[in-house]
């Protein structure tokens, strides 16, 4: 039980370093799953002790948790990667490159309402890209319904909103 449990925290790295950008438990949760190497349990644990070992860090956004790898996570993984076979190296590959973009666009463009002390509500819409924010727009409004609209379609505009603002500031 131990050397599989070994097994799925290098899995788990693995995909942390094979990304710019940081992965939910429920992202790292649907690979390992979907693949049936374990069960969800299995999985936490992992995550747990990856954690309490400071190989991977956690980040929250809109009360979801992010992990990226750690350097001490890198080194891990560079001296007991080969464990990792290269069937379930090629599956990790493979996730990726199916849903890299949407892995990535799943977290970078966070957007959160909220009401103000004025009693307004303020619709907080995000662009990130790696460790930087690209972009940070915060529009009041009157109500609640609408804070949640333009939230709700930040996702899809946020790209052609922020090409639309540079290009007419430069």
């Amino acid at each position: 039980m131990a050397e599989t449990l070994t097994l799925y925290k290098l899995i788990i790295l693995c995909m942390l370093d094979k990304v710019d950008f940081p992965l939910s438990n429920a992202q790292i949760s649907e690979f390992i799953l979907e693949k049936e190497y374990t069960d969800y349990f299995t999985v936490q644990q992992a995550v747990s002790e990856l954690l309490d070992a400071s190989l991977i860090r956690p980040e929250t956004l809109r009360n979801t948790s992010l992990y990226r790898i750690t350097a001490e996570g890198e080194k891990t993984l560079a001296y007991f990667g080969k464990k990792i076979s290269s069937a379930i190296r090629e599956d990790i590959d493979s996730f990726l490159g199916q849903r890299k973009l949407a892995l990535r666009n799943a977290h970078s463009t966070p957007a959160d309402c909220y009401q103000t002390p004025s009693g307004e509500f303020a619709a907080r819409c995000r662009v990130l890209e790696k460790d930087s924010v690209l972009i940070d727009l915060t529009l009041t409004l009157p109500t609640l319904q609408q804070a949640e609209a333009v939230c709700s379609h930040w996702k899809k505009k946020s790209q052609e909103l922020y090409a639309a603002i540079i290009s007419a500031l430069l």
